[in-house]
């Protein structure tokens, strides 16, 4: 949510809106299990690494994973997606470091791993696109 992400340094509102809009379609196109919808938030040359350890280095191949994984082993999976804080590395290039949070299919928080990620989002001629990035499994803070 953009209100809640913190700019690390000047991030204009709009930027902050935009690079968040990216997050929330990415997050949309994950709970929706459409790989053709996710792969279309990176850019054509993107270097992406997953949760998993694989780097998938165009958009392509983000689809070309996205789809049996989507049918597979993270059919039942869902998520919410967080901005947490950005960060101007250059002129329309900007780090977002993303909090994920599993949920349900209604989107109701539940027990299970949780993402880091960090996206390297920069303006491209289609608008902002994801151009790196890594998603780093983590686990769920102690209860108390």
């Amino acid at each position: 949510m953009v209100k809640d992400a913190q700019p690390a340094g000047a991030v204009s509102t709009r930027t902050q809106a935009e690079v968040t809009g990216v997050v929330k379609g990415l997050e949309q196109a994950f709970n929706d299990k459409d790989p053709v919808a996710l792969a279309g938030w990176f850019a054509e040359r993107t270097s992406w690494t997953n949760a998993r350890g694989t780097r998938l280095d165009s958009r392509a191949a983000v689809a070309e994973f996205s789809a049996p994984a989507m049918k597979g082993f993270l059919s039942d999976s869902y998520a919410r997606y967080e901005v947490v804080r950005l960060l101007e590395i250059a002129p329309e290039v900007i780090a977002a470091n993303v909090a994920q949070t599993p949920t349900d299919a209604d989107g109701n928080p539940v027990e299970g791993p949780r993402g880091a990620a960090l996206y390297v989002i920069a303006r491209q001629e289609e608008g902002w696109r994801i151009v790196a990035g890594q998603n780093n499994a983590v686990e769920a803070p102690a209860a108390g």
